[in-house]
């Protein structure tokens, strides 16, 4: 080949900026990073809270959507995923969640080995520069940065306080020792600004000689030389190319390009890959299968006093938001606003949390496509642990047609329990004393809304994904027959190509998705680079005593 470099990585979000700061960092080694989007220097990218904008343009987002989902009376949902440097991590929430130690308790016994909380622990505090300062369970030192909110409105000090009225704990930390209870949440900001994996790890490796971005570059297929991956062809400026790897090639596409990927590259399904011509190089039943994600629905309450963000939503407000956050990177620009949540049990028997909260002091849709009329609040409530399963699939042997996308919500009984549970667990904590100064109608689902029948018609309707896809090609043993990356992200039955991404997940975590993916992808560059793991911290973590008897 004519070019070549030690390792080729395939997209630029949140795992691929990781991986392009860690491989290059001692200079041993170059790296071609292709990236199909764009650009992140946009301030609706980099302004915290006009963080709905980008998720909701065709320049940022593949503006994928699922198929008719059928237990939804077969609503499409869209699938927002960053199509622009830092990836989703550009076009997210900018919520920070690691998740629960026991998510990946579950890890491990699902055949990730070397992949329990006590592995991981040390790579999350490695990657974060947390505002407040580090802990034994938070970093202050590495690239990501964190804070909390100012917790300004103080309907947030109402929901804290609804929570403990109604039985829950309040923890410090959802990040730390007790996830279970209602806190502060953490966000993804630094100086005033989005701190995406692209700011905090591509933009300072990119001064460095070893490291070559290519930004409008679509992968089309990895290039095999019998069963070692050599290189991948892209298109970019209407042409078609070729680079080789010397040492690897990782692909960090995400949950649906990276599957996508691999079976346009011969490696998947040798019945769907036979249906599309694509010539099968190495079979593995697990591509593209076992893909999860987070659903919820926003419970809105109408606010009796005029102190909401209804108030900042006419364009002279949001004009002088944006001009205050150009000038000076601060006030409500500066925040994403989920700046409180929570996350609960929905029922005696479940040893840890399978509800989570985003709470906002304003009523309106997540990718702010409609606004209610009035001042109001809401609750962001789903369930973590769904156990409906869908999948990736190609819809030719063509790399820029969408692949179909399926995730089949809401196919399992205990999904509908889970979710008439979040609702009346969410009614019940506005129902406090707390939130009597300012309590109005319910706007939705609405007060008529009681029986489970009801509350089924109302989730069909309005359910909405929260956006975490991931487990697409999940981690596992190599014996394992669905699996599809061993414990060292390598693509099992194939020499010389990884996965690095939310796909490699074997069960999604609770809550979002950002901090698990890069922990994620810190630790994958120490694999590939054979450095020494970190070693392990045997920290402990919450569990709720009467879990077994009682619901809080």
């Amino acid at each position: 080949m004519a070019e070549a470099f030690d390792y080729v990585i395939v997209g630029a979000g949140s795992a691929g900026c990781v991986l392009a700061d860690r491989l290059t960092e001692d200079g041993s080694y170059s790296v071609l990073l292709l990236e199909y989007g764009g650009s992140d220097r946009s301030v609706y990218i980099q302004m915290p809270s006009a963080l709905s904008i980008p998720m909701n343009m065709p320049k940022y987002d593949w503006r994928y959507e699922s198929e008719p989902e059928p237990h939804l009376g077969g609503r499409r949902l869209h699938t927002p995923r960053g199509k622009v440097l830092g990836g989703s991590s550009s076009i997210n929430g900018l919520v920070y969640v690691r998740g629960n130690a026991m998510d990946y308790e579950q890890w491990e016994s699902q055949g990730a080995a070397g992949w329990g909380y006590r592995h991981l622990l040390p790579y999350f505090r490695r990657a974060e520069r947390r505002a407040d300062g580090g802990d034994d369970y938070r970093g202050a030192d590495g690239k990501l940065q964190t804070r909390y909110g100012t917790l300004s409105n103080p309907l947030h000090h109402a929901w804290l306080a609804a929570a403990r009225q109604a039985g829950y704990p309040l923890t410090d930390d959802i990040n730390g020792f007790q996830q279970e209870g209602f806190g502060r949440l953490d966000m993804t900001v630094g100086g005033g600004r989005r701190c995406s994996a692209a700011n905090a790890y591509l933009r300072p490796a990119m001064r460095r000689a070893n490291l070559t971005v290519r930004t409008h570059a679509l992968a089309t297929q990895i290039v095999f030389d019998d069963r070692r991956a050599s290189g991948v062809r892209y298109r970019r400026a209407g042409a078609e190319r070729l680079v080789g790897a010397r040492r690897e090639v990782i692909v960090s596409g995400g949950p649906i390009n990276s599957p996508q990927l691999l079976k346009l590259s011969g490696v998947g399904p040798h019945a769907e890959l036979s249906r599309h011509g694509i010539a099968l190089v190495h079979e593995l039943a697990g591509v593209g299968e076992n893909l999860q994600d987070h659903l919820e629905f926003y419970f809105q309450v109408a606010c009796t006093q005029p102190i909401t963000l209804y108030s900042q939503m006419t364009p002279y407000r949001k004009a002088l938001i944006g001009l205050r956050w150009l000038l000076c990177k601060d006030g409500l620009g500066a925040t994403n606003h989920f700046e409180t949540g929570g996350f609960i049990r929905s029922r005696a028997g479940e040893r840890y949390p399978d509800i989570q909260y985003h709470f906002l002091p304003l009523a309106v849709s997540y990718d702010g496509s409609s606004l209610a009329r009035e001042h109001g609040f809401q609750a962001h409530v789903g369930p973590m642990r769904s156990g409906s399963r869908g999948w990736v699939r190609l819809a030719s042997a063509k790399a820029l047609d969408k692949p179909k996308v399926f995730f089949n919500y809401m196919s399992q009984p205990d999904d509908w329990v889970q979710m008439r549970a979040c609702l009346r667990l969410t009614r019940e904590i506005f129902a406090q004393a707390a939130f009597d100064p300012y309590r109005g109608r319910e706007i939705q689902p609405g007060s008529a809304v009681q029986t489970d029948a009801q509350i089924d018609a109302f989730i069909r309707e309005h359910v909405q994904s929260a956006y975490h896809p991931s487990c697409s090609c999940r981690m596992g043993s190599a014996d394992d027959p669905m699996a599809v990356v061993d414990p060292h992200t390598r693509v099992i039955g194939i020499e010389a190509l990884r996965v690095v991404d939310s796909s490699i997940m074997p069960s999604i975590t609770n809550g979002n998705l950002n901090a698990p993916t890069i922990m994620l992808a810190e630790k994958a560059a120490d694999h590939i680079l054979g450095k020494p793991l970190l070693p392990p911290a045997d920290m402990p973590y919450y569990t709720a005593g009467e879990w077994q008897s009682a619901q809080r």
